[in-house]
């Protein structure tokens, strides 16, 4: 079976010759991934397995190997790019159990291959990962010296290649088609889960133009009205939108798991004075922000020209304003690595990509105006192309 791949044979080689070298400066023998993002990136498996354990193991030669339930062997074998041998099964005794564990089957499969007395990295802090699992791993190879690797493989992932552009190029296309469908159907008595369901479609549907469907995004849409605005993460209710409130709608296009994530704020008759100020605040500080999002400065410049424009406007926000991202699976679009906000000195490389978020949620509403960029030589490339202003509508 020959697999369908959406990078050359040569870009994975690029990748996992770029985390040896991560793993040698850290003492790391054998590592193993099992955040479902890392597994793509090095091998191009794309399934919805997550929830159960799976991994990806990589030595300090070979290919690396493929570890899961043995009924998504199958959609191993369609989508990485490893020989059928590098690519493993466990029984479905393994799964979801109280007598056994599937890292009990890896386990046995890392003595096997001799790891069983050398330094190995796991990822300690993710979302797929849990303390049984590491339990069981601790108590099946005593003689193992572990060492917490979290995000190791997310940090190579920083710069993205020409390939990996060209994809989140294509979900920017599908980003901005999708707050297009909101602009031209959002209005009062429109249910938000109406809204919400027309978001999805628009941002699935296959467009003949474009040449492109949609995946499905690692966060859902994010879309509290009035008074729920105030909180960041709520997502929708089956109420209808109703006069005098506003909305914001942080969504995302994807395609071959790329994401271009992107907010806009919405107002469903005359804006009171507190949004309209933040607007201009949010306005000028995203335009300083995107300026000083160039190679050789900082996370920490970013959030300084942002912070210094809202300080002028009298606002006070010291907080997280972005963080990278690419390609993702649930429950989270960003890269866990960098953060734009004061202290971090992490300096910017051409090709980093960023989801730039200047937002002020107030006590009563709030207020989210975004974008993703591309880090340049000569400031930040915006991916996709919305107006940025409060939209308001009667």
């Amino acid at each position: 079976m020959t697999p369908v791949l959406h990078f050359s044979h040569d870009e994975f080689e690029r990748r996992l010759r770029k985390t040896r070298l991560a793993m040698e400066r850290l003492g790391i023998d054998a590592l193993i991934v099992s955040d479902p993002s890392n597994m793509a990136w090095l091998t191009g498996y794309d399934g919805w397995s997550f929830y159960v354990h799976q991994a990806v193991l990589v030595g300090d030669d070979g290919e690396p190997l493929w570890l899961g339930r043995q009924q998504d062997r199958a959609g191993a074998l369609r989508t990485c790019h490893m020989r059928p041998d590098r690519i493993i099964g466990y029984p479905e005794l393994y799964v979801q159990s109280t007598d056994h564990h599937p890292m009990e089957f890896l386990a046995d499969r890392l003595a096997a291959f001799g790891w069983g007395h050398r330094r190995v990295g796991v990822e300690l802090d993710n979302y797929w990962f849990t303390a049984k699992a590491y339990n069981v791993l601790c108590r099946h190879l005593p003689g193992v010296h572990w060492i917490d690797a979290t995000g190791l493989v997310n940090w190579q992932r920083a710069v993205k290649s020409p390939r990996e552009l060209d994809y989140m190029r294509k979900a920017a296309r599908l980003t901005e088609r999708m707050h297009g469908r909101i602009r031209e159907i959002a209005e009062p008595g429109v249910r938000k889960c109406d809204l919400a369901a027309e978001i999805y479609e628009t941002g699935l549907r296959y467009d003949p133009t474009l040449g492109i469907g949609g995946d499905y995004p690692a966060i859902v849409p994010l879309m509290p009205s009035g008074k729920d605005a105030a909180a960041p993460h709520l997502t929708w209710t089956d109420e209808p939108l109703r006069p005098g409130e506003g909305i914001f709608f942080e969504i995302a296009g994807v395609h071959k798991r790329y994401h271009c994530p992107m907010s806009r704020t919405l107002y469903l008759g005359s804006p009171p004075k507190a949004i309209r100020e933040a607007e201009a605040a949010v306005l000028e500080g995203l335009e300083a922000a995107v300026s000083a999002a160039r190679a050789g400065n900082r996370c920490e410049d970013i959030a300084a020209s942002l912070h210094g424009v809202f300080r002028n406007h009298g606002i006070q926000k010291d907080g997280r304003s972005g963080y990278p991202i690419g390609l993702s699976y649930p429950p989270d679009w960003g890269e866990r690595t960098m953060s734009i906000r004061p202290g971090d000195r992490t300096v910017l490389e051409e090709n980093m990509t960023f989801h730039i978020m200047p937002a002020i949620w107030a006590e009563t509403w709030g207020l989210e105006i975004t974008e993703s960029i591309v880090i340049g030589a000569e400031g930040g490339e915006c991916l996709a192309h919305v107006d940025r202003p409060l939209v308001v509508k009667d």
